[in-house]
């Protein structure tokens, strides 16, 4: 415990004062125990000298790194002989007790010697104290060993770097899932400042996404932090409207260190926008996909000794992760001229079942042309010989389901995509790919790959019509 050179036990930071009237103050038995536990519970070492740089405390931290007990501590003056090489202390002694007639406080760094015989590097921090006239009466030092100070350093600086100039986005949400400290870089991901962010439900912050991130701050919360980084995609509220993201994120459970048992303070949640890579990624994975979808039907077509279903085979392979339902309408007649002057006709050819799934069935034996309304974006393809999208909007399901019987299309279908096919300069058809509503609707790279395998689609009709004239 710590000691003083008067009575053993820990009395006050400065010399001996008079006791004052009714035996109360530094002789308080009680006063003298609240101060011994007061410096032996301080993180830091400590010990004080008096005016004439006797030693008059010494608390348990100190006694950690330096070995000596407070009994040998308290009561010897200065360093010199035991905690610092004699060439050195006079002038440690000199920088500590200088600190009397300073103002504020005085940090230094000094080599100190441990009992066992070793070497300590420290960083103190040493303040006079003053008696009651207030005048210098001694010096108190707090000291920790250099290393542990750089570590605390290093520590506050990384946590002041992350909050401030980190490329990452750094997020401390408390135990009821608010956050409680939003960096810069975060606060831009979420569209909100950093301020106005604390405290709100996530739910107010994303607009999609919030089950999946709540669901993981809780099992770090409960479990602890997750072997591996957590890809998640949400949606954020812009100006512009919402915006999908796809977060790369890392958590850390925080625990109180002042606890006995741990106690969680919250989580860390550090995340990386990687939207562009991972969509790159999934382009890549898809038109690999596609790729190879042609270069198998193309195989499986060429083995075919019909060409027409040839031209079935293709839609069938074209149809895996594609699209619902597909359809193949070729032209009635000859072939129309690119003037758009005569009416176009199409009569239906194949088409995909509508109830369970299976192959592309050939239709259309009797010529009779479909009743396309005018306007159908079947007969807009082949007029224009170019691709249209059409879509049924935001539209409730039963006129979405009256949308898609107008068309003669299935009735669960919601996104359509018509490729034209062209052969030799002419017009033979139109292939028409549809959606559910589970699916999104048709993109540009969606129209690029329908236009290849109308491309070869054509082809085999064309040879079909070829090879049925030579007949």
């Amino acid at each position: 415990m710590s000691a003083s050179r008067r009575s053993g036990t820990t009395d006050e930071l400065g010399p001996d004062e008079p006791e004052r009237d009714g035996g109360a103050g530094a002789s308080d038995p009680g006063g003298s125990d609240l101060l011994a536990a007061l410096l032996d519970g301080m993180d830091a070492a400590l010990c004080a000298f008096d005016a004439d740089g006797v030693v008059t405390h010494w608390n348990r931290e100190a006694e950690r790194i330096l070995g000596w007990t407070a009994a040998e501590a308290v009561g010897r003056r200065g360093f010199a002989g035991w905690a610092v090489r004699s060439a050195d202390a006079e002038e440690v002694e000199s920088r500590l007790l200088s600190a009397m007639h300073a103002p504020g406080r005085q940090v230094h760094e000094f080599a100190l010697v441990t009992k066992d015989g070793g070497r300590v590097l420290v960083r103190t921090q040493s303040a006079a104290v003053r008696g009651p006239d207030g005048k210098p009466a001694g010096v108190y030092c707090a000291f920790s060993e250099v290393h542990a100070q750089i570590d605390l350093e290093r520590s506050i600086a990384l946590s002041e770097a992350l909050f401030e100039d980190a490329a990452w986005g750094v997020v401390l949400v408390d135990a009821d899932l608010r956050p409680a400290v939003v960096n810069a870089h975060a606060a831009r991901a979420l569209g909100i400042g950093r301020t106005s962010a604390l405290g709100r439900p996530l739910g107010e912050l994303l607009a999609q996404g919030v089950e999946e991130l709540e669901g993981a701050l809780t099992h770090v919360l409960a479990e602890g932090p997750p072997p591996a980084p957590a890809e998640m995609w949400v949606a954020v509220r812009t100006a512009e409207g919402e915006q999908r993201r796809c977060w790369r994120s890392g958590f850390l459970r925080l625990a109180s260190p002042l606890a006995e048992e741990p106690v969680p303070l919250g989580v860390g949640w550090l995340f990386q926008d990687v939207t562009e890579a991972k969509q790159g990624e999934q382009e890549a994975s898809l038109l690999r996909f596609r790729a190879n979808q042609l270069h198998r039907a193309a195989r499986a077509a060429a083995e075919c000794e019909d060409p027409a279903e040839a031209a079935t085979v293709h839609l069938d392979f074209a149809l895996a992760g594609f699209a619902d339902h597909a359809l193949i309408d070729r032209v009635a007649g000859p072939p129309p001229a690119d003037d758009g002057a005569a009416p176009v006709r199409l009569v239906r050819m194949a088409a995909t079942p509508s109830g369970a799934p299976g192959p592309s069935l050939l239709t259309g034996a009797a010529g009779l042309p479909v009743r396309y309304e005018e306007g159908h974006p079947a007969l807009q393809c082949a007029e224009r010989a170019g691709t249209v999208r059409a879509d049924a909007g935001t539209m409730s399901a039963d006129r979405a389901r009256e949308w898609a019987l107008a068309r003669q299309w299935p009735a669960d279908c919601v996104h359509a995509l018509c490729a034209v096919l062209r052969s030799r300069g002419r017009t033979l058809g139109v292939v028409t790919f549809l959606r559910g509503a589970a699916r999104a609707r048709f993109e540009r790279i969606d129209a690029t790959y329908a236009e290849d395998v109308a491309a070869r689609i054509a082809t085999a009709l064309d040879l079909a019509e070829t090879t049925r004239r030579d007949r």
